[in-house]
């Protein structure tokens, strides 16, 4: 399974803590993974400071008699913008059980995997960019050989990361060495999304 290529269909959760453990029916416990709060203001905040002087040069350059009714509606659609992505990272969430995982993602769809196509878990190392700082990344992987959930280190913490394969009930691999984003996409191309596959040399 460690060299088993994956097409991963589903979204980041994002950077997360475990929610309450809730049960539903019999014995099942359903693990809820959210993002941690801290990670939407630490991405918010910036978003809300590169729009303020976007503002400021639109009122400036327009007239400031006649365009503040422009400036005003820029506003009113951006808050509205910030505020619609705000209510999907806070929606956006991960329940892992015994019977597979239900994923919400960023943009709203919500993907079901049941237990019955979950072969293992693979876990591995990759490097960030020209550095040489690791990302962690997991892929949960169906008995076809293709990734049908994804943790990115960038959004997900480790202590929650070691848990998903315990919470399912499959097996983890661990790839000891790290790889970079090149490799991997010679390797196991479809591990990565889409937009991962090509590479910007070519």
């Amino acid at each position: 399974m460690s060299t088993a290529p994956m097409d991963t269909r589903s979204g980041d959760a994002g950077d997360s803590s475990p929610g309450p453990t809730a049960a539903r029916g019999a014995g099942l416990r359903v693990i809820t993974l959210r993002p941690r709060r801290t990670l939407g203001w630490s991405i918010g905040l910036p978003v809300v400071a590169l729009v303020l002087p976007l503002l400021a040069v639109e009122l400036w350059l327009l007239d400031p008699r006649g365009g503040w009714p422009i400036v005003a509606s820029t506003a009113v659609v951006m808050a509205a913008l910030i505020a619609a992505a705000w209510i999907s990272y806070q929606r956006t969430q991960a329940e892992l059980s015994g019977y597979g995982i239900v994923e919400r993602g960023f943009f709203g769809g919500t993907y079901t995997v049941p237990a019955r196509d979950i072969a293992g878990v693979l876990r591995i190392q990759l490097y960030r960019g020209n550095s040489l700082d690791t990302s962690q990344e997991l892929f949960v992987v169906n008995r076809a050989g293709r990734g049908v959930f994804r943790m990115r280190g960038r959004f997900w913490d480790t202590e929650t990361m070691d848990r998903v394969a315990g919470i399912l009930g499959v097996e983890e691999i661990v790839r000891p060495d790290p790889v970079t984003l090149a490799e991997l996409r010679r390797t196991d191309p479809k591990l990565l999304y889409w937009f991962e596959r090509r590479s910007l040399s070519r």
